[in-house]
């Protein structure tokens, strides 16, 4: 059954920014609102600024900082540069999909985890690394990973 999205916060975001609001600053507050932009929210932002949806929906696609799908109450980042992969960064990727059976890319069914491979954290001297919910996570180990992950509510 498809959720029933209250597009009022859309109107709010309109009224208060005003007519002049870009496509992105709209699509950004409305994410921040909803958790993501789902096809009702694209649509409801199109309508408002009078724009075709594909529009909306293509810049929503092109930026990577904009979610379609709703995503993990936590964000696990790990990089995938260089240096964490020759440390074994791939190891500690497979585990988290054995574990949690999530890919980069994923989210876990219970909306936990939203799992993503970031290039390069700059991190390198730690490596492999990570970021779980913005915090830099570095000499990561299989069992260090899940230990970490294990510890979030």
């Amino acid at each position: 059954m498809a959720e029933a999205f209250d597009l009022s916060k859309l109107d709010e975001i309109f009224h208060e920014l005003g007519q002049d609001i870009g496509l992105i600053p709209f699509l950004q507050r409305a994410q921040n609102s909803y958790g993501y932009l789902p096809r009702e929210v694209i649509v409801g932002i199109a309508n408002r600024l009078f724009m075709p949806t594909s529009k909306v929906y293509g810049v929503a696609t092109f930026y990577t900082q904009f979610h379609l799908t709703p995503r993990g109450r936590h964000l696990v980042q790990m990089c995938d540069g260089t240096a964490c992969r020759v440390n074994s960064s791939r190891d500690i990727i497979a585990q988290i999909n054995e574990v949690y059976g999530i890919k980069p890319g994923e989210t876990t069914e219970d909306f936990k985890f939203t799992f993503e491979l970031v290039y390069c954290l700059g991190c390198c001297a730690i490596g492999p690394a990570a970021i779980i919910d913005g915090q830099v996570v570095g000499h990561l180990t299989q069992r260090k990973m899940i230990n970490a992950l294990e510890k979030l509510e």
